[in-house]
């Protein structure tokens, strides 16, 4: 069987070759700071977590083992979502805007409809959520996480995410109404 390039850049990374690393920082950078981004709102926190993910991805290259094509990227995005979790976390007020359990429920459930909203501007939305809200919805929409999982990764109560989440899909649901509003507004 041959081998492929990415079992071949994992070779080179077990060694610790810088010229590796550059190929994989330079691969992979743009799309896990994209992952950074949905979770954090400030740039400087973006380059920060992408920074400590490498660090930790250098730092435990031995531990990952190549399960086929996309592992590496799998692995990859792994230590970057829990790296930027670690990060939201240290901010000492974090817990308390997750852990709301008095905020009134809303109104009749509603899906969110992206299908008429270019990327960019959901991307804009998302970032534009409060803190929990946003941490929540990332983990269970893109990281496909249950509640109980997000409520163990966050030391949250399961309700907590559960609630986070209708709230933060609320929101879109509102933003996503305004938007078209507004784009059916400049054609009439």
């Amino acid at each position: 069987m041959e081998e492929n390039k990415e079992q071949i850049l994992v070779k080179h990374l077990l060694l610790k070759e810088e010229t590796a690393w550059k190929e994989l920082f330079g691969a992979y950078s743009g799309n896990l700071a994209y992952i950074c981004s949905r979770y954090m709102t400030e740039k400087e926190d973006v380059h920060d977590v992408l920074q400590n993910s490498f660090i930790k991805m250098f730092r435990s290259i031995e531990s990952f083992e190549y399960r086929g094509s996309g592992s590496l990227k799998a692995w990859m995005t792994r230590i970057t979502v829990n790296e930027s979790l670690k990060h939201i976390q240290q901010r000492a007020d974090f817990k308390s805007t997750v852990e709301v359990d008095d905020l009134p429920d809303l109104p009749h459930e509603e899906e969110p409809d992206f299908e008429e909203i270019p990327q960019a501007v959901i991307m804009k939305m998302i970032r534009a959520l409060p803190d929990g809200y946003r941490t929540v919805f990332n983990l269970y929409v893109f990281e496909k996480k249950s509640h109980k999982e997000i409520a163990r990764l966050l030391g949250i109560a399961e309700n907590s995410s559960a609630s986070q989440f209708h709230r933060a899909k609320g929101l879109l649901v509102q933003k996503i109404k305004e938007f078209t509003m507004s784009k059916k507004a400049q054609y009439e």
